[in-house]
């Protein structure tokens, strides 16, 4: 196709499909498309035909027929007529409906597919989209946030659209694992060839990889590195039906969790671009002051990944300037007035002391990797800044108020001893008190406290409690309270069950408004990479490394960690005297350090 004369409709059909970019546009469209007016997406689409029908209504039984030809596969060519097509006839009265099941979370549309129809006009039919059989079926509500209801916020679910016959027609820009098709058109039968979901993702490898005798674990590895991926679009987002914002701080875990499955991934330092520009100094990113200190965490933890240090000066100027905002705001004896709004994450919120504890802790530990920052950048005198300021922030010591999500942070930023964070906060009640954000920081402080078998239980439970749900990703939030007497997200929720999606949630996502495809929750993806695995980075780039397995329980455990020069391949087995064999292979400029 490039660089070829073709003649003008097959050049256009051509772009259309390729996504050919400035450098190989058809000729046709000439230097007035150049300088990104001809752009190429990116993403790649696949086509997914459902695989079962969840229900129908069928009124008398004669107003749906061969319902299971939509779970073939398809082709996306119509046909005429309606041979091996499903038929919805509607009456004055009667409404058929379809809910069709597309297996798993999906990021993406719908494509429909018709054969004839009863009129020549187009026919009026509602589409709804559902990350959970519950919000497939439910009614919308955008005046409000409310328990039961969902929304079209952000991304568009609920659709009534006409659709032509003998065509074909795309919708939906959305996260969805369920679709629920009503004709609307009185009096009117309409006929369906195919009806697919479009998967809108990148498509790159899965370079990292999690295998252990534990079936469960590797599941939630795996699907924490799905959930991430689905979230890697244009930019780095941190739900995929909501604002489709970057979020510094959601985007925290979503790095970690990227730089173990995929390794580098331009969507991390675009988006981090991307903030700068819509958060110019000396205001703070997403109006946030603690997403600052989540950026400067941020860019620690990618150049110790990947040791780019041009990317790292071209942020240099937004760095030093931050860090001199944040000196100004600390006195002498430890207080701050950095802003006056305080975020952890949403479940924190209503312990006000707790969150000023760990508040003050994100901030120190924001401080400690901005210092490490100016010491790699060649900027002593920023360095030295960092950490006057931070001697400062602790001689004020805020106490944790139980609260996990601040002992967590205190432990990592050094103000709390690990073994009294876990065994006072962290680790009483288990799972209890976990949040999907900010489990990852508690599973972090657990690691800090030698408590690797405790965290692999917490994992289990609460990242699992999900999967027992009938989760394919993780959400944006979970208690493990909403399991009593619950019904899974992929089954219409019986009498006297709660629906585990639309009866639940609170703050900003009561009810279908929960997001069911979180980045902010594939934490245990990095983590067991990290420290299950064993893979730790010692010097920018991976260029250093550490292997110090930790199994819990486990009997053996396998898998794959990339660095920029190749991908490091562990395996490690419990021996009948319970110490631990490793077979290491490292790429050629990865060295292992004890």
């Amino acid at each position: 196709m490039r660089g070829t004369k073709r003649v003008l409709a097959a050049l256009l059909l051509a772009a259309c499909v390729s996504g050919a970019s400035a450098q190989n546009m058809p000729p046709v469209f000439g230097e007035e498309y150049s300088g990104g007016k001809f752009q190429k997406d990116e993403m790649a689409r696949a086509f997914i035909s459902p695989v079962r029908i969840v229900w129908k209504y069928d009124g008398d039984g004669k107003l749906i027929t061969n319902e299971q030809v939509l779970l073939a596969p398809g082709n996306s060519q119509p046909e005429m007529g309606r041979r091996n097509t499903c038929t919805m006839t509607s009456t004055s009265n009667q409404t058929p409906s379809l809910l069709l099941d597309f297996g798993k979370e999906l990021h993406g549309g719908l494509q429909m597919l018709m054969g004839s129809s009863s009129r020549r006009e187009p026919s009026l039919v509602r589409i709804r989209f559902g990350e959970s059989v519950g919000e497939a079926n439910s009614q919308t509500l955008n005046s409000e946030w409310k328990v039961g209801y969902s929304t079209d916020d952000h991304a568009k679910r609920d659709i009534v659209m006409e659709i032509p016959r003998d065509g074909m027609i795309e919708i939906g820009n959305t996260g969805f694992r369920f679709v629920r098709i009503d004709l609307l058109q009185p009096n009117t039968t309409i006929s369906l060839k195919e009806v697919r979901a479009i998967l809108r993702y990148r498509d790159i490898p899965y370079l990292g990889s999690f295998r252990s005798n534990n079936e469960r674990l590797n599941k939630i590895w795996l699907t924490g590195a799905y959930t991430v991926h689905l979230n890697m679009q244009e930019y780095l987002w941190d739900g995929i039906k909501r604002d489709r914002l970057v979020w510094l701080g959601d985007m925290h875990p979503e790095l970690m969790s990227i730089t173990k499955v995929f390794g580098y991934n331009e969507v991390i330092p675009r988006s981090l671009d991307l903030a700068c520009q819509q958060f110019p100094l000396p205001g703070w990113m997403n109006g946030m002051s603690a997403y600052s200190m989540w950026y400067l965490i941020g860019h620690h933890d990618w150049y110790m990944q990947n040791g780019d240090l041009e990317f790292l000066k071209k942020h240099r100027d937004y760095i030093l300037g931050l860090i001199k905002q944040i000196d100004e705001k600390i006195d002498e004896q430890g207080n701050e007035n950095l802003a006056r709004s305080r975020f952890l994450d949403w479940p924190s919120s209503g312990n006000r002391a707790g969150v000023e504890a760990g508040y003050r802790a994100l901030i120190g530990w924001a401080l400690t990797d901005a210092e490490k920052l100016c010491n790699i950048l060649g900027e002593p005198e920023s360095a030295a800044v960092c950490a006057a300021a931070r001697e400062r922030l602790n001689r004020k010591v805020m106490p944790h108020n139980d609260l996990k999500q601040a002992a967590a942070l205190m432990a990592i930023a050094g103000i709390m001893d690990p073994k009294q964070a876990a065994d006072e906060v962290v680790a009483v009640g288990g799972p209890k008190g976990f949040s999907t954000f900010y489990g990852y920081y508690m599973l972090q402080s657990l690691a800090l406290a030698g408590e690797y078998e405790t965290a692999m239980d917490i994992i289990s439970q609460y990242w699992g409690g999900m999967l027992d749900m009938g989760a394919t990703t993780f959400w944006e939030d979970f208690n493990m309270e909403w399991l009593e007497n619950a019904a899974r997200l992929d089954e219409i929720t019986p009498a006297g069950k709660k629906d585990i999606h639309g009866d639940f949630g609170a703050y900003c996502y009561p009810g279908f408004r929960h997001s069911f495809c979180h980045g902010w929750s594939s934490g245990p993806t990095a983590w067991l990479s990290e420290h299950v695995l064993g893979v730790k980075i010692v010097d920018p780039g991976c260029a250093k490394v550490k292997i110090e397995p930790h199994l819990g329980n486990l009997e053996w455990v396998e898998g794959t960690v990339p660095t920029p020069k190749g991908v490091i391949t562990v395996k490690h087995t419990r021996q009948a005297d319970g110490s631990v064999k490793s077979e290491v292979s490292l790429p050629k400029g990865v060295k292992q350090v004890k």
